[in-house]
């Protein structure tokens, strides 16, 4: 039996040998061509050059957002600033006055203020009649008025203003009902 044992085993070597044989053992890669080298060194600088590409694209499109958020709240502080301006002019028109030099003097001075607050494109925010919105108005008074509907403006104290969608200044007002 250990010889029968012997030749069983030596059968098996002798196969497995010849499986690995038949299967081949795994080849080394050859190495790579100048060509094969150049064109991956071509397919990598081209990789980096798109993505360099794709990010300077992003960082454009980011600072140009940026810069009109800035224009924007910029010119929304300055607008903010001059409006008391405008109320004091517009408070200036509404004063009798004797001497027509002056008055026509100082209708000159608001429509040019205005014109600039135009250039601006801020829009002055004159909400009598209108129903109220919170977004737009400040209520600081409440009136019973059976002429008017439910939350309509009655009275405005002072204007308000807006850029855009953004409010610089909400307008100042009495709502009735």
């Amino acid at each position: 039996m250990a010889e029968n044992e012997k030749t069983t085993l030596e059968e098996e070597m002798t196969e497995t040998d010849a499986e690995k044989e038949a299967v081949g053992t795994p080849e080394e890669k050859p190495e790579p061509t100048e060509l094969e080298k150049a064109e991956a060194a071509l397919k990598e600088a081209n990789d980096k050059y798109l993505r360099l590409a794709a990010e300077y694209d992003n960082y454009r499109k980011r600072t140009a957002k940026e810069k009109e958020v800035l224009y924007n709240d910029s010119t929304a502080a300055a607008a903010g600033a001059f409006l008391g301006v405008y109320d004091n002019l517009e408070r200036a028109l509404a004063t009798p006055c004797a001497d027509e030099g002056y008055k026509k003097g100082v209708e000159l001075i608001f429509t040019e203020f205005c014109n600039t607050l135009s250039k601006l494109k801020v829009e002055i925010l004159d909400p009598a009649g209108e129903a109220f919105d919170p977004n737009f108005h400040n209520a600081v008074m409440h009136e019973e008025n059976e002429e008017l509907g439910e939350n309509t403006v009655s009275e405005v104290f002072q204007k308000g203003a807006k850029l855009g969608d953004r409010v610089v200044r909400p307008a100042m007002v009495k709502v009735a009902n």
